[in-house]
């Protein structure tokens, strides 16, 4: 077991695609602690599909396993840490990643098997509290500010989390400990795999100065670059800057950049969030300007995407595609449908038809995004008759 220290980690590989998931805010009633000092627990476990595919077949262990289609156009979905030595990571292209480790071995995914797994490691969660708040299959937040077995220690619990993990499944999990969720977050990827990482009140402002930018949720390469370019690499350079010099080179994102360099996070855990949305999206090392380049990485995208879909269970009836241009401007165009879209075809049917409506377009394109909404269960979900096509500028 590796054990807490400050430092800094290689962040998420480039070319990685960022969840757009959204979730409906409202419901903060089951978060503990109020806004006094919370007990917060963050659990990922390591290379979940590549895992739970090499326990299940002895064949793979020990091998590098990439979980995803070996086709043309297909994507890794997950990489055995085997595989990740090559430099093989999730949304790649298959082809791409077979060139970098030509022993790659690809496994169709089983999202029924990864689900059991996922229920199992939820039951082990619930054991030590009600509050907590999956994120995906694989992770979770988990608030113990008041735990129901009355440990009193996060750090304590987060280690009977991991070791019941280790014992009912046969696979390992990395756990970050800390007073918030931004924290908590960043230290459960500072020890992987198999680790974990402590931030205790007093040390995240000093934790996170250590960091570079890459590694801030939401910092993607091209905005690293910028920072870059201002003379922002660390946590310790963003704390540096005022907040006007931040909303006046980053907008809407500086409230966020500015509480991020300073470890501060006031988002409490919930427990009964509502899902909105479903979506991923990337952001490009090199601008894209080709019809046919933007189809093909619509395809990256949309495979990647459709898998979380099928691993929530997920029903929408609307698919938007998101771009940004050269110039940081966003287009985004939308299709509700009649009914529930009906599968992976129609999923990525819709996603290039919404991109031929744009394309040619006048400048490159440094993003793009796609999701799936009014999702089952969603109050503005149901099905209405003459849907008529959305544009949203």
């Amino acid at each position: 077991m590796q054990q807490f220290f400050l430092g800094e980690t290689s962040g998420a590989g480039i070319g990685t695609i960022g969840r757009m998931d959204e979730d409906d805010d409202s419901d903060e009633a089951a978060s503990s602690g109020g806004l006094g000092l919370r007990k917060i627990i963050h659990v990922d476990m390591d290379a979940f599909y590549a895992s739970v595919e090499q326990r299940d077949d002895p064949a793979l262990r020990g091998k590098p396993v990439a979980v995803g289609g070996a086709s043309g156009r297909g994507v890794v979905a997950a990489a055995s840490y085997e595989a990740r030595k090559f430099g093989v990571r999730s949304a790649m292209p298959s082809l791409r990643a077979k060139q970098l480790c030509p022993e790659l071995v690809f496994v169709k995914p089983r999202f029924d098997a990864y689900r059991a797994v996922s229920q199992a490691i939820r039951a082990i969660f619930r054991s030590f509290t009600p509050h907590v708040e999956p994120l995906s299959l694989d992770e979770a937040y988990l608030d113990v500010t008041e735990d129901l077995r009355g440990i009193g220690s996060a750090t304590r619990i987060a280690e009977l989390i991991r070791a019941r993990i280790r014992a009912e499944t046969q696979l390992t999990a990395s756990a970050g400990v800390s007073y918030n969720k931004f924290l908590a977050k960043l230290a459960s990827d500072q020890n992987k795999p198999d680790g974990i990482c402590v931030i205790r009140p007093g040390e995240g402002a000093r934790f996170v100065a250590g960091l570079p930018v890459r590694r801030f949720h939401g910092v993607g390469p091209r905005g690293a670059e910028k920072m870059a370019r201002l003379g922002i690499e660390t946590g310790a350079d963003l704390a540096a800057k005022d907040i006007a010099f931040l909303k006046a080179n980053f907008g809407s994102f500086a409230d966020y950049l500015f509480r991020a360099a300073r470890g501060i996070d006031l988002r409490p855990v919930r427990a009964n969030r509502k899902r909105k949305s479903l979506g991923g999206e990337r952001t490009f090392f090199n601008d894209i300007s080709s019809g046919n380049a933007l189809h093909a990485t619509l395809d990256d995208i949309a495979e990647i995407v459709w898998g979380r879909i099928e691993e929530a269970q997920a029903k929408g009836r609307t698919v938007t595609l998101k771009l940004r241009t050269s110039d940081f401007k966003t287009i985004t165009r939308a299709r509700s449908l009649p009914q529930y879209v009906s599968g992976r075809e129609e999923f990525f049917a819709t996603g290039h038809a919404l991109l031929d409506e744009v394309l040619p377009l006048p400048l490159p394109v440094r993003l793009m995004g796609l999701t799936l909404s009014a999702l089952e269960g969603d109050r503005n979900a149901e099905p209405k008759p003459d849907t008529a096509q959305l544009s949203l500028l």
